[in-house]
């Protein structure tokens, strides 16, 4: 397991950073960004992709299962003196707001669609759509399933989170395994969670059709640009066509970033 993963202040920083650099621009590409605009992250964690848009007088709301996390987030938020609200919740929980004006312009979606239990995919995704203004827009990002730690596997805490591609074994075999390496239960089970939950680009850009959302831009990295925070390597995107070979573009895609809006 990597420092960042126990070190939460140091993750909210490197999260902060990358979204500055990066986030905001992918963002205003397709929307722009003032004092009046409203942004939801979804699976917020400590608010480290939200700050840069506070930072810029967005109205910036976070939504995040885990309580400890949301403390932090109001935590960290107050030392950098910047305003957010943020709210304990399963987000499936959460009721849609009745009025246009108290629903969001910009929703994010990072690090969070490969989580959710493939049978919950399609009312999370529309749930989400609920949550966004006729014009507004979500950002979702993930790993390809297939990429080398697709799987999330980083996050064990034996030797098992430097191997590559390890999540594509069978699951018997991968649970033997973990097991073997003395990884905790709750790891193991974690681990498996997102083998199921898999995301690769064709079953998303499906599932995207499916809740009734169209696409409007689609970038692939072959160096994920947070990659520049964790191991100070220059970002770099997939170009055509190697960005558009199915299934093996899952391979070397280790982020994938969609810009989704909702069919009028």
């Amino acid at each position: 397991m990597q420092k960042r993963h126990t070190d939460r202040a140091l993750y909210f920083r490197e999260l902060t950073n990358t979204s500055r650099d990066f986030y905001l621009d992918f963002v205003r590409s397709e929307k722009q960004l003032s004092p009046e605009t409203r942004v939801l992250e979804i699976g917020c964690g400590e608010g480290g992709n939200l700050l840069p848009f506070a930072e810029i007088g967005c109205k910036v709301t976070g939504i995040d299962i885990d309580g400890t996390r949301i403390d932090n987030a109001i935590r960290f938020f107050s030392d950098a003196g910047c305003n957010g609200t943020f709210t304990v919740s399963d987000f499936k929980a959460v009721s849609i707001p009745q009025d246009e004006d108290q629903k969001f312009d910009v929703v994010l979606l990072h690090d969070v669609i490969e989580h959710i239990e493939p049978e919950m995919k399609n009312s999370f995704l529309t749930h989400a759509a609920h949550f966004m203004k006729q014009d507004a827009i979500l950002f979702v990002g993930f790993p390809a399933w297939q990429m080398p730690f697709g799987g999330h596997q980083q996050i064990c805490h034996c030797w098992v989170s430097k191997i590559p591609f390890i999540h594509l074994l069978p699951v018997s075999l991968y649970r033997w395994l973990l097991k073997k390496a003395g990884e905790t239960d709750g790891t193991i089970k974690e681990l498996l969670s997102i083998k199921r939950s898999k995301m690769p680009v064709e079953r998303f850009e499906r599932l995207v059709r499916a809740c009734g959302m169209q696409r409007n831009r689609r970038i692939l990295w072959l160096i994920n640009p947070h990659y520049r925070q964790k191991f100070g390597l220059q970002p770099h995107r997939i170009v055509c066509p190697f960005d558009r070979i199915p299934w093996l573009r899952n391979f070397y895609s280790t982020s994938v970033w969609y810009i989704l809006k909702v069919n009028q």
